[in-house]
Formats: structure tokens, sequence, C-alpha cells
């Protein structure tokens, strides 16, 4: 949990501050989510390609809002 104190602080600071504090927090963050990734390791990715149940469905809600409109 954040302190209000930090909070106070991190609010009085001016813009440039704010952004460079900012840039450091996105920097940490990232290289926490870097070190989620294991060398030699295979990680799923989906893909839209061969999506056929997905494409099936689209086109059904697609037909069903062009009958709402022609109704």
């Amino acid at each position: 949990m954040v302190s209000a104190e930090l909070l106070n602080s991190v609010r009085k600071l001016n813009r440039a501050d704010k952004l460079y504090l900012m840039q450091v927090l996105i920097s940490e963050l990232g290289q926490e989510e870097s070190d989620l990734l294991k060398p030699d390791q295979s990680y799923p990715v989906w893909s839209p390609y061969d999506a056929f149940e997905a494409a099936n469905t689209m086109l059904d809600v697609l037909r069903a809002a062009k009958a709402q409109n022609h109704a």
C-alpha cells in the first residue's frame, strides 16, 4: 500500500520530476515483466488465423444486426 506521505510528496513534484518518476517506475515494471519469460521456453500465442468458430460467431452477429436494421 502506498503511504499518504509518499503520495503527497509526489503531488508536490514539478511536471518534469513527475515524468522522470514515471519513466523510472515504468522501466522497473518492464524489467519485472521480462523476468517472467524464461529462455529456451515456449509460450502459446493466440492467432486469429484458422479461428473459424470465432469468424462464424462474428458473421452470425453481423447477420443479426443487418436483420434488425431491415426490420
